[in-house]
């Protein structure tokens, strides 16, 4: 049986979830291990997952484990909700992908190929130029060759060019003189494993966010984009998103930062949903991508991230857009499977197609 051709009238009834390993180190929590918070999540996903018809779940969390467990299960789709990265290590994940791709599983998400791409921000920027999507200007600098570098302009944010999840961004990060920068610079040489870094010029407008879920070719379904209001993170910090607010309660960007439906007229919401369609067909993306803009000083929203592989806690923002379009976790769970579904029956590979 050619697991690839699975279609909605034969949608697989075994499917296993990846997850991350509750039982290994995990560098980026402020703890460096998974956190009560990150299993609350664990625990929603599951009872939304529980809720869709037709399936058999089974959760996969012990990486030590995972080739041979998914050998002898042999699911006809795999939901990769591992952000942890392979073992935990936050700059692998895009083994797990590749891992399934080796033992021929079919699943739903991005590709190793994608997710390698996604995670080197210059890359992003220099493939979303050449589409015409606007972008900031920025200056990247391998801290192995040169401890210095001038930013393009400043205020410049100082953050690292590879990974995600806001990872190295401090409130340091805006940086205002050179000084600032360099100091800035020396810390990530120290904290970074891989220790090249962007500065980007620092947009003053709002940030957004936007969710597709789907294909080219098979369609999208476009879910309402997100704006972040920074405005109770307290006085004299720097609206920003740091790696403290995703991993430190103690934090007031932890506490401070709120989510709301983003404010933008119909023309310009339109213009981010076109380049949040041209980028993912060519990235490569799959299934479902987020991407993250920011307005400059004129209004006009530039892309800052791609995020391929989003994370799905409560408090996050792929649940808040899912209220905003009116859908459960549930539902929007469904339609992710559903994409996978049409995707995967559309070629030997499940290739996305324009």
């Amino acid at each position: 049986m050619n697991r690839h051709r699975a279609t909605h009238s034969t949608a697989p009834a075994d499917v296993a979830v990846l997850l991350g390993d509750p039982r290994l180190p995990y560098a980026y929590n402020k703890s460096g291990r998974i956190e009560p918070h990150d299993l609350d999540d664990v625990h929603a996903l599951k009872d939304a997952l529980a809720a869709l018809q037709g399936y058999r779940f089974t959760y996969l969390d012990d990486h030590e484990r995972l080739l041979g467990d998914l050998s002898r299960q042999s699911p006809s789709l795999v939901l990769n909700f591992c952000n942890t990265g392979y073992r935990n290590h936050m700059w692998r994940q895009l083994h797990i992908p590749a891992l399934l791709e080796m033992v021929d599983l079919p699943y739903a998400g991005a590709g190793p190929e994608a997710l390698v791409v996604c995670h080197d921000k210059d890359l992003v920027r220099l493939v979303a130029g050449e589409l015409g999507i606007p972008v900031p200007r920025q200056t990247m600098v391998d801290l192995t060759a040169a401890a210095s570098a001038e930013p393009p302009a400043f205020p410049v944010i100082v953050k690292p060019n590879h990974g995600d999840g806001s990872f190295g961004i401090t409130e340091n990060a805006l940086a205002r003189s050179q000084t600032e920068v360099d100091r800035q610079l020396r810390w990530l040489a120290d904290v970074l494993e891989r220790p090249t870094v962007v500065l980007q010029e620092f947009l003053p407008g709002a940030e957004y966010s936007v969710l597709l879920v789907g294909n080219p070719g098979a369609g999208f379904v476009p879910l309402p984009p997100l704006e972040i209001d920074f405005g109770a993170i307290g006085p004299g910090l720097p609206p920003i998103m740091t790696h403290a607010s995703k991993v430190d309660p103690d934090s007031p960007y932890w506490s401070g930062l709120r989510f709301r439906p983003a404010r933008l007229p119909g023309p310009a919401r339109e213009g981010l949903l076109d380049h949040c369609r041209r980028l993912f067909a060519r990235l490569g993306c799959r299934d479902y991508t987020r991407f993250d803009f920011r307005a400059d000083a004129g209004g006009e929203p530039r892309l800052i991230d791609v995020n391929a592989h989003p994370t799905w806690g409560r408090s996050g923002m792929v649940h808040a857009m899912a209220e905003y379009a009116g859908y459960s976790d549930s539902q929007l769970l469904g339609l992710i499977v559903e994409a996978a579904h049409r995707r995967l029956a559309s070629g030997p590979k499940g290739a996305s197609r324009e």
